[in-house]
């Protein structure tokens, strides 16, 4: 197996190569050295992060709950204006120099703001500058960094490769919070800031380090240069005017050409409309309902916290075993789009138990149920829309996931939230039980979706 990166699909294989003539064979093999090393970096990136978010948002409810509220929006504003075009920008230089670039600007970003802040404190102005930076560097790096594990492990380790990453994803977010308030109560935003643009700097290095650059501009390129400047799109091939295929075609076409080839795409296509059904549905639970039901049930903050933390327990717990399991046993044996979808009935079950929950202890159970089906769901579609995408269009298919996932969380939570203030939380979170269950049902009744 070679660490350059995968074969893509219908790319010839070495018939000599054990793991290229049993996928089985190279599901159950080892992880690939360079791979291990970047998801070390960015998982503890991630850490820091995370932390970072806490120290953000503690700082900016000081300005009150208007002000915290708005750096967040300006966060997921920017990351969902830009994103797909990130994603054009990843597919033409390649993602590892996209990500360079994203973790040099961060770490300066993060060291700028741990000095602006040791000066002027936390005024508010300082805090949407920071937001407004770390949400255009996520719209560039995260459909970047979505595609890296395609470029470092075979096509049949991609499902064992992505569940570790998740696993290791959840467990930095299960751990920000509380670095964030020590490192907060020790040493306020500025130490937050620092102990981040440390993160950045690990990660930097390793990606500096990693053996491999990225195998698969060659064809993008060649597929750039056959396109030039619209052929296929219906506005002609470029000849005539002298902008044939002498000039790649601008940002926003290439953009464009990666939602063209999605929707156009069964496959793609039905995979990225679960994905957006799923984060409307399941993610507004726990952020926003769970607390909200604690509140109005008198349980408490301690509850709402053990609901929050069982469901990240349950996501975690669901990434590890399929990262151990691989495609040899239990549920990964099923195919991807029917896991996915056994995934989310099981969400729906933990949603709708929670809905129902008459003492803490049951919401606990329902969190942690809803924690483990999202995380089947996500460990198995995850790599169903990875593996689908092509060559060319990796990062763009990455960022219309992540725009079309964005875009859901952000509808629905504020109509779920209007809809707790009038009707209490129970009904929304019923809601949402009967919309996960219904995208799981109706995942399991499309025929590519089963077949995937």
């Amino acid at each position: 197996m070679t660490t350059t990166g995968s074969l893509a699909p219908g790319a010839d294989a070495d018939a000599a190569d054990p793991a290229a003539a049993d996928p089985a064979a190279a599901a159950r093999s080892a992880l690939p050295a360079p791979y291990l090393r970047w998801l070390v970096g960015a998982q503890l990136g991630a850490l820091g992060d995370a932390a970072l978010a806490f120290a953000l948002g503690w700082a900016a409810a000081a300005h009150g709950g208007a002000a915290a509220g708005l750096v967040l929006t300006v966060i997921t504003v920017a990351r969902t204006v830009l994103v797909l075009v990130g994603g054009a920008v990843a597919d033409r230089l390649g993602a590892r120099r996209v990500m360079l670039a994203g973790d040099a600007v961060m770490l300066a970003a993060t060291l700028a703001l741990a000095a602006a802040a040791g000066v002027l404190g936390t005024p508010l102005r300082l805090l949407l500058l920071a937001a407004l930076v770390i949400g255009v560097v996520d719209a560039f790096y995260l459909p970047a960094s979505g595609s890296m594990p395609r470029l470092l492990v075979d096509a049949g380790q991609l499902p064992r490769a992505l569940a570790l990453r998740q696993a290791g994803g959840q467990l930095a977010a299960l751990l920000g919070a509380p670095l964030g308030g020590a490192l907060v109560a020790a040493g306020g935003l500025p130490a937050t800031a620092l102990v981040d643009a440390a993160s950045f700097a690990v990660l930097l290095l390793v990606l500096l380090l990693l053996p491999v650059s990225d195998p698969r501009r060659a064809p993008a390129a060649r597929a750039r240069a056959r396109a030039g400047t619209g052929t296929g799109t219906g506005t002609g091939t470029g000849t005539g005017r002298g902008t044939g295929t002498d000039r790649p075609p601008g940002l926003l076409r290439e953009a464009a050409a990666g939602v063209r080839l999605a929707t156009g795409d069964r496959l793609l296509r039905a995979a990225l409309l679960l994905a957006g059904a799923a984060a409307g549905a399941v993610l507004p639970v726990v952020a926003l309902l769970g607390p909200l039901l604690a509140r109005s049930a008198g349980w408490g903050a301690g509850a709402a916290g053990l609901v929050a933390g069982a469901q990240g327990a349950g996501v975690l717990v669901a990434a590890v075993l399929l990262a151990r399991r691989g495609t040899g046993a239990g549920p990964s044996r099923l195919g991807a789009g029917t896991g996915a979808a056994g995934g989310l009935c099981a969400a729906a079950a933990g949603i709708a138990l929670l809905a129902a929950a008459p003492v803490p202890a049951a919401a606990v159970l329902g969190g942690l149920l809803t924690g483990a089906g999202s995380g089947l769901f996500a460990g198995r579609l995850g790599p169903l829309v990875l593996g689908a995408a092509p060559d060319t269009h990796l990062s763009r298919v990455q960022a219309l996931l992540t725009l079309v996932q964005s875009a859901a969380l952000v509808l629905s939570t504020g109509a779920l939230g209007l809809l707790a203030d009038t009707a209490g939380p129970r009904v929304p979170i019923a809601l949402c039980a009967l919309a996960t269950g219904a995208a799981g049902v109706l995942a399991l009744a499309s025929p590519v979706l089963r077949r995937a």
